[in-house]
């Protein structure tokens, strides 16, 4: 790939310009005083991401704006009064809804940043919407700040959780609950902040509602494996305990009960590292959020950073518990396991020993008969060889040759029986030897 060349003939990295732009990918917005906002995180996959960005296009087209043609991962759509953000994140889009076009006074969430929306858009964004939550910003520098009991019946007489962030500049109320509309609620009361300050406040109280609930999502799965993790790790001090103090053990039962709790293990890990990992940077992404809030109490009110702490942090510790206790349980799993098959692997080594030794035991009697048959066959060799020359001899007599039949055969008999010895002891020597160098041969092929 070709490096570009700058105007002072530099060659620059083909990654540089993407490098400047991943910073400024998501800007912070600039929110005016009064505003209406809700936010959606929607998870999905690639499919419904891509189909999100073709429903994307049709609210260009109602509102009367070229639609853009590649999707990417932050869009920004100004249609006037109402300004519409997507983002695309690794396992969820989030869609900001920003309207402009309010009065202040009334219910602050009587109209809502979806209320310009064309009517059915919004119930046909694909995906699975996880937060739902609207934002309603009230300006105290021209609207006198509602008392606490209206503002609590803004909140259908939930619990309330406050804070003034930034050092004062704002109050929030919010309860982290949803509402008769399924929606979360937010209320701000925009003391002395620009347009710029209350969108960055806006965007770290997002941040902390999507976050805290993509934090929990592992949860579940760690109540899930809780109880059968107890009954395993019982399983596996069961097994540990029969091995210390038993003498009677199957082996290969017991491997077989270590393999299955291995796979539960497994599947476990397979099914929950992912979820638990993600949630240990949420959670870090949420703390971080909550000290950029620099938030003063309220009197008489939780602030979001201690119920955040008080609510959240204890799930994470579970989720955490669980992801190292599979772990654990996993290592002492293998040790266990490793033991067993060392047991086996040396019971196997001793019979094999106990073979081994029965085979030589075999050896030496097949040898000793070995030598038994070659002294029967030089007898039973020299007996038929003595045999053939005596009816040689018998028929050299009988055609007239002179010879003395009874000494012939009285001399040939040692000579027959020692020829027949000599030889069959020379056979059986190259025979050992032989197989000697067959052996010698293996033994050094198996040390190279």
């Amino acid at each position: 790939m070709e490096q570009p060349v700058n105007a002072y003939g530099l060659q620059m990295h083909p990654m540089r310009e993407a490098l400047y732009s991943e910073l400024h990918s998501r800007p912070f917005q600039v929110i005016p005083s009064p505003a209406r906002i809700t936010h959606l995180a929607v998870m999905c996959n690639s499919d419904q991401s891509a189909a999100q960005f073709e429903h994307l296009k049709e609210l260009y087209e109602h509102f009367g704006v070229t639609p853009p043609e590649n999707d990417e991962l932050c869009y920004h759509a100004d249609f006037g009064k109402l300004r519409v953000r997507r983002e695309k994140h690794m396992e969820f889009t989030a869609y900001t809804f920003i309207n402009t076009d309010i009065e202040q006074g009334g219910n602050p969430f009587e109209v809502t940043g979806l209320t310009p929306l064309p009517e059915g858009w919004l119930a046909n964004i694909p995906g699975t919407v996880l937060s739902a939550f609207h934002i309603s910003v009230e300006d105290s520098r021209q609207t006198q700040e509602l008392n606490l009991p209206l503002v609590k019946r803004f909140f259908e007489g939930m619990r309330l959780v406050g804070s003034s962030p930034q050092d004062g500049d704002a109050r929030v109320w919010t309860t982290f609950q949803t509402h008769s509309d399924s929606f979360g609620r937010f209320l701000i009361y925009n003391k002395q902040m620009s347009d710029s300050q209350l969108g960055r406040l806006i965007q770290r109280l997002i941040e902390i509602e999507v976050y805290r609930l993509m934090c929990l999502l592992s949860l579940p799965t760690a109540r899930e494996i809780n109880p059968t993790l107890n009954a395993m790790d019982q399983k596996l001090a069961d097994i540990t305990d029969h091995l210390a103090h038993s003498t009677d053990i199957d082996e290969q039962a017991l491997l077989g009960r270590l393999t299955d709790m291995a796979s539960w293990v497994e599947d476990c890990r397979a099914r929950a590292t992912f979820r638990f990992s993600a949630t240990y940077a949420y959670h870090d992404l949420v703390i971080k959020r909550l000290e950029e809030l620099r938030e003063d109490e309220v009197s008489g009110h939780l602030t979001i950073t201690e119920f955040m702490t008080r609510r959240l942090t204890p799930a994470v510790k579970t989720c955490r518990a669980t992801s190292n206790r599979l772990e654990d349980l996993s290592r002492r799993i293998d040790r266990v396991a490793e033991m067993m098959r060392t047991r086996v692997e040396l019971s196997i080594q001793s019979q094999n020993q106990e073979l081994l030794a029965s085979m030589d035991q075999r050896s030496k009697v097949q040898l000793m008969m070995q030598h038994t048959v070659e002294g029967l066959s030089v007898a039973a060799i020299s007996y038929y060889t003595i045999g053939l020359i005596k009816y040689l001899l018998d028929a050299l007599y009988n055609t007239g040759v002179e010879l003395n039949k009874d000494l012939i055969m009285g001399i040939s008999v040692p000579v027959v029986i020692g020829i027949v010895a000599f030889t069959t002891r020379k056979i059986h020597k190259h025979f050992l030897k032989l197989a000697i160098d067959q052996a010698a041969k293996a033994e050094n092929e198996s040390k190279v």
